[in-house]
């Protein structure tokens, strides 16, 4: 946009109440034809069975003294969470809208234009910044071996707005989506692939569906949940989960059976045992608030406490060598 036709939009930071599911705050940056810069901050209320409406929005976020283009996607702030930022001065490769901020598969954004506009122009600016490259780059193919020696072609593709489950220009690649369903192993015997979950069932993965699998590496909860691991780190994006909680989960494991194989040792010292039980119980509460809240960090305390028993493990294997 150019600054001689009004205000230009610099930054947006969308956020999603961790309480309330239907508050939705977000935080507008405009450039001014004079260089200052405006900072406009918004509430709306997104109703499941009616029209999203706007209300008045005391500056909660303002307040807090976070400047905005420091405010990036994950993060929490008070009872906030971002679920979507955009940086005109670091435009990424590719954007990615959550399907709640999308016009096309959310029509009830219409009714609040003072957020729908600005998302119309971040996703006019992303098409634009496809557009602007050489037409050979946008249809750029490349051919790749897996270990079978089977070739696949790959290209790169706008990921604005597009069906994650389906090929995009599916007249054209139809046929090389039922070409990809059936391989030859090499026996010569043909092999069904798994056919991945519709979008709409990927629509309604909840994340109680994503909690189930919190104890698994990532790779095998996509397998469980029958889509890609692209489309779950995208859906963890949704949700608010910058990084697949396995290895805190994993580590609290880890430290509990530590601290069970202490308290056996030490039955005899009743302080000792009391102290190791209590620090039980709180690894198993924390455990349990991010397997509910997976994107909030191990406390600082657990840290400290890990740290020593690594210290702890390597004074005792050195004096054993």
């Amino acid at each position: 946009m150019d600054l001689s036709q009004g205000p230009c939009l610099t930054t947006l930071v969308v956020f999603e109440n961790t309480i309330n599911k239907e508050l939705i705050r977000s935080l507008h940056v405009y450039r001014l034809e004079n260089g200052e810069e405006n900072e406009v901050e918004r509430e709306f209320v997104f109703r499941k069975d009616g029209p999203y409406v706007e209300t008045a929005a005391a500056p909660l976020l303002l307040l807090q003294g976070v400047p905005a283009h420091e405010i990036f996607e994950g993060r929490v702030i008070g009872l906030w969470l971002c679920s979507f930022a955009f940086h005109a001065h670091r435009l990424p490769r590719f954007f990615f809208i959550p399907s709640l901020l999308s016009i096309s598969r959310n029509p009830k954004l219409k009714s609040i234009p003072t957020l729908a506009n600005d998302l119309q122009l971040i996703f006019q600016r992303g098409c634009g910044t496809e557009d602007r490259r050489p037409s050979r780059e946008l249809s750029k193919e490349t051919c790749t071996r897996d270990g079978d020696n089977h070739y696949h072609l790959k290209r790169s593709l706008l990921v604005l707005d597009q069906d994650l489950n389906c090929l995009p220009n599916s007249g054209a690649n139809s046929e090389l989506l039922k070409s990809r369903q059936t391989e030859q192993n090499a026996t010569g015997v043909a092999v069904k692939k798994k056919k991945r979950a519709d979008s709409k069932d990927v629509a309604r993965i909840a994340l109680e569906d994503l909690a189930k699998y919190f104890d698994l590496p990532i790779v095998e909860a996509s397998r469980n949940l029958n889509v890609g691991l692209t489309v779950l780190k995208r859906k963890c994006r949704e949700f608010g989960i910058p990084r697949w909680p396995h290895r805190k989960i994993k580590s609290l494991d880890g430290l509990i059976r530590d601290l069970q194989e202490e308290a056996e040792q030490r039955q005899q010292d009743e302080a000792a045992a009391y102290a190791v039980a209590k620090r039980r119980m709180m690894l198993e509460t924390e455990k349990e608030s991010i397997e509910k809240e997976p994107f909030i960090e191990l406390k600082s305390e657990t840290k400290r406490f890990r740290q020593d028993i690594f210290k702890r493990r390597h004074k005792a294997r050195a004096l054993k060598n």
